[in-house]
């Protein structure tokens, strides 16, 4: 099929590194094989008022006067509506209009933590592509390995998304919650032979399929939260999990065990975790990027 395409230019706020973005997604194991980041370019599927998109997103400028370019391929021409939906997921996805400066401030008030955030300088969020697609992975992930979820996600994939090709490659995109909505529990059980989690992830298409995301992205913290951990097999670590991870909201972290090792690395193994919880206090509404600067570092020394 031939593909019809758009491009135009994305303005990050500044400062941003795309090289930081692109060593983590290509250290994030949860989205392996999913997009290429070969020459340094982003290439990503990915589901945008429930058409599949393709992007191909590439650096322009430095960091500190960032642009991005970007083409995007649809199977159909784009109409007004279906580009703003794109943009918005795709602006969304590399969490561009975060404004780094005031979390930086705070850091140099942190000398052992200012090191991780010389080392991360221009890194931003780059979240799930989409919040749903973050809760069906930490439902597929409850009391299994890794590799055994991944390879539930790629039947998901493949029985309820949609791919597109490009050069030769193909990319596949999420399905959205209304398309796994529409296939119901007992299709999505035959699809992974997984009953319980099936009916989890029949519980999240639903939720998330009656609710408007900008609600989720903006709506009073502890109001998304309950909603949340209402929905059948989202546990308080998932539902906390989901609020950062795939909408963005970095007003409240829990610390927990990976939390602590991360910061133990810069804060010295003896740090108590009161200690922790005190200090993502300081940072007030970044302390989610504290947690992800964290982690994000102590994973950078490990590769």
């Amino acid at each position: 099929m031939q593909l019809h395409s758009l491009s135009g230019h994305l303005d990050p706020k500044p400062p941003f590194s795309f090289t930081q973005s692109l060593d983590f997604i290509e250290s994030f194991t949860p989205v392996a094989g999913e997009q290429n980041t070969q020459k340094r370019a982003l290439i990503k599927a990915i589901m945008a008022a429930e058409q599949p998109i393709l992007f191909k997103v590439t650096e322009a400028e430095a960091v500190r006067q960032p642009t991005l370019d970007y083409i995007m391929y649809t199977e159909c021409p784009a109409d007004k509506m279906l580009e703003n939906a794109a943009l918005d997921r795709i602006r969304f996805y590399l969490s561009l209009d975060n404004d780094l400066l005031p979390f930086y401030e705070m850091a140099e008030q942190d000398p052992p933590f200012r090191e991780v955030v010389q080392q991360l300088y221009g890194f931003h969020q780059v979240k799930f592509a989409t919040p749903f697609e973050n809760a069906c992975w930490a439902v597929l992930t409850q009391r299994m390995a890794e590799p055994a979820a991944r390879s539930l996600k790629r039947c998901l994939v493949e029985r309820f998304g949609s791919k597109l090709q490009l050069d030769g490659d193909g990319y596949w995109a999420f399905p959205s919650a209304r398309q796994l909505n529409k296939a119901g529990e007992g299709e999505i059980a035959a699809t992974i032979n997984h009953s319980r989690k099936a009916g989890y992830l029949a519980a999240a298409a639903y939720a998330f399929s009656s609710v408007e995301e900008e609600w989720l992205r903006t709506g009073d913290y502890n109001e998304v939260h309950s909603w949340l951990r209402d929905i059948k097999g989202i546990g308080e670590w998932s539902a906390n999990f989901v609020l950062v991870r795939g909408l963005g909201r970095m007003e409240h972290i829990e610390i927990e065990k990976n939390l602590i090792e991360a910061a133990r690395r810069v804060y010295g193994s003896q740090i108590a975790e009161k200690d922790l919880q005190d200090i993502a206090e300081g940072f007030t509404a970044w302390q989610g990027y504290w947690a992800l600067y964290l982690r994000t570092g102590g994973l950078a020394q490990t590769l």
